[in-house]
């Protein structure tokens, strides 16, 4: 059917029809293929150069960790002087755990038991973790229990001063 149709065009309009055929070919090569190889190409290429500047930033970070770590450093908050006892008791309270607080009491020459009752669990998590992170105080015994109330507890928490 298509061949008795190409015979029936004049020799001027197959030469025509195969001339436009090859140039629409050769645009929706390049439409449908080229231009979006190029692009991901291009994209890919930076992806490469963003990733290879952010594994450069985390070998110096690490290098620097590590020099820190050697030193002893461990946040960047300065204590001001205050004991381990002043220090749970001011930071509690600064982690809206004051209303929870009930006791603070020493236990050794640097650690402190510090009671809570009907705390909010994730703020004492967060409290915890912003002791080690920031003031190098380690977390050396924690007892809670369930009280009623959505994320309540009681809660007993021994600290360590890892500096002395």
């Amino acid at each position: 059917m298509i061949g008795a149709w190409w015979r029936a065009q004049s020799a001027r309009d197959r030469r025509v029809l195969a001339v436009g055929g090859s140039v629409v070919a050769v645009l929706l090569v390049w439409a449908l293929i080229w231009i979006p190889l190029a692009r991901t190409r291009t994209d890919l290429t930076a992806q490469v150069a963003q990733q290879r500047a952010d594994l450069a930033w985390m070998r110096q970070a690490l290098g620097q960790a590590r020099a820190l770590n050697a030193h002893g450093v461990r946040g960047n908050v300065a204590r001001q002087g205050k004991s381990l006892l002043a220090l749970a008791d001011a930071t509690a309270r600064g982690a809206n755990l004051g209303a929870a607080l009930k006791r603070v009491e020493p236990t050794g020459p640097a650690s402190v038991r510090v009671t809570f009752e009907i705390a909010d669990f994730d703020a004492l998590a967060d409290w915890m973790d912003a002791l080690a992170r920031d003031y190098g105080v380690t977390v050396t015994d924690f007892s809670a229990e369930k009280v009623e109330g959505l994320g309540l507890v009681n809660a007993r928490v021994t600290l360590q001063d890892a500096k002395q």
